[in-house]
């Protein structure tokens, strides 16, 4: 009689072949499909025009099964770097159907250690997955980051064709500028000490910087949110008030003029939908 094996086998149901979004759980090795992503409609991301260009250039070629680079998205904090993701993946759903439509899979930051199984998974699927880690860096003594090293380009199986990956951080080399200093001045060969995490960032083809905003872009965020929902309120006042808001937060980004616009809609009674 064989003997049973222990090793854990990774399966999808097919009823999962047919969504557009999935997490991704290391834990049990299973997609889970996420029925509706909570997604803006493209045209509001204000203020990172270029980026959202080349970003669905390079998206779309790959939903195509052409070419396509991994993409790295650092910068400042809430200036929709994570909605650009996904609005862009159902901005290029909107006119596919069947298996010429995207999918989106998500991956935490604490299981990137398990990727290399989610790409043996993938890869004789017929369709084309961008995989999205949103907030990523690596601190000190972190080594998950060589799984994601191999998987971007590396290993003997390298990325399969029809995956692609996108990620988010704050921090445009994925780790702390103290933890590269530090380990410059301490190592026996500063220049090579830190050159394999760094690296890593070059795994990325484009590089997209997203910058704190201007008080002309904030506004015109806010003004857009406010245009979409159909907010009734004097634009002076509009404007007055979204500062005001901004002020009481010390910043201007997508995320302050996103949470003054819901604090607008609810004391309006407004529902955004």
């Amino acid at each position: 009689m064989a003997k049973a094996s222990n090793s854990k086998r990774l399966t999808t149901p097919r009823w999962q072949i047919a969504a557009d979004a999935f997490v991704w759980e290391a834990g049990p090795g299973k997609l889970v499909a996420v029925d509706k992503v909570a997604s803006l409609p493209l045209p509001l991301l204000k203020g990172i025009e270029s980026a959202r260009e080349t970003l669905m250039e390079n998206s779309r070629r790959f939903a195509d099964g052409l070419p396509a680079n991994n993409a790295l998205l650092w910068g400042a904090r809430g200036m929709g770097k994570s909605s650009l993701v996904k609005a862009l993946h159902a901005e290029i759903n909107r006119t596919r159907k069947g298996k010429a439509r995207l999918v989106l899979i998500e991956i935490h930051r604490e299981e990137i250690a398990s990727l290399p199984a989610l790409l043996r998974l993938l890869r004789r699927q017929p369709r084309q997955f961008l995989l999205f880690c949103d907030d990523l860096s690596f601190d000190k003594d972190d080594t998950s980051y060589k799984s994601l090293k191999a998987a971007l380009e590396g290993g003997l199986e390298g990325r399969p064709a029809n995956v692609l990956f996108y990620a988010t951080s704050n921090r445009r080399h994925l780790m702390p500028r103290e933890m590269m200093e530090n380990e410059r001045s301490t190592a026996i060969n500063p220049s090579e000490a830190v050159e394999e995490k760094i690296s890593l960032s070059d795994r990325f083809g484009l590089w997209l910087g997203f910058h704190n905003c201007a008080q002309d872009e904030y506004l015109a965020m806010v003004d857009g949110y406010s245009a979409h929902f159909g907010l009734k309120m004097e634009r002076e006042e509009l404007h007055r008030r979204a500062l005001a808001w901004a002020a009481g937060r010390g910043a201007r980004s997508g995320r302050v003029a996103w949470q003054f616009i819901q604090d607008v809609a609810g004391e309006l009674g407004k529902r955004l939908t």
